[in-house]
């Protein structure tokens, strides 16, 4: 895999994880969500209307094109497992952010991610 691949495949990975921190960023101040026919109507402009919903969309449709680039560049069993290093980046910016708990099972998860990654990009 060449250096700009990785990046490709890298930029793709970091955007989706900004992709869903900016999303919980913008369901934060509404709080529970309620799916109710009533309310859908109403509760989507207010979603639509936080700042951080539209960047994480933004950031979403950004990742696709960077992953399409990646992907028509190396086997989709390499790439794919790349997109783990999101869960890894979203659970310390998570404990970072929003002060979500990262206890000793979440860092042995993490460290068997970050081991997956490795030998996965090895092979």
């Amino acid at each position: 895999m060449t250096l700009s691949t990785f990046l490709f495949l890298l930029a793709g990975v970091m955007l989706n994880a900004g992709a869903q921190l900016l999303l919980k960023a913008g369901v934060r101040p509404i709080g529970a969500i309620s799916v109710e026919a009533a309310t859908l109507l109403a509760t989507s402009a207010r979603l639509l209307m936080q700042w951080p919903i539209l960047a994480g969309l933004a950031c979403y449709v950004l990742s696709v094109g960077l992953w399409l680039v990646a992907l028509s560049r190396v086997d989709v069993s390499l790439a794919y497992p790349m997109l783990s290093l999101g869960y890894v980046v979203n659970a310390v910016a998570a404990y970072w952010l929003f002060g979500e708990a990262l206890g000793p099972l979440r860092c042995a998860g993490i460290a068997i991610i970050l081991l997956g990654v490795f030998v996965v990009a090895r092979s």
